[in-house]
């Protein structure tokens, strides 16, 4: 359980980072900011910093907890 658990916080790590390109580049951003898909880019930037912040203790504490089960 804590693995398909770990699984799911490393793929939402994969896609949050992915949507934290640079402004210049032409990828995902570009996309999230011509189809307002995040709000207004400071709006989105910061809430994208809470949920990675987020996502990385909850990927740490279950990678310890896995860890230290074996």
């Amino acid at each position: 359980m804590l693995k398909v658990v770990g699984f799911i916080t490393s793929i939402f790590l994969i896609i949050t980072i992915f949507l934290r390109m640079p402004q210049e580049s032409s990828g995902l951003s570009s996309f999230a900011n011509k189809s307002d898909l995040l709000g207004s880019p400071s709006s989105a930037e910061r809430s994208l910093n809470l949920l990675t912040t987020f996502g990385i203790f909850i990927y740490l504490a279950i990678a310890l907890q896995l860890n230290f089960s074996r």
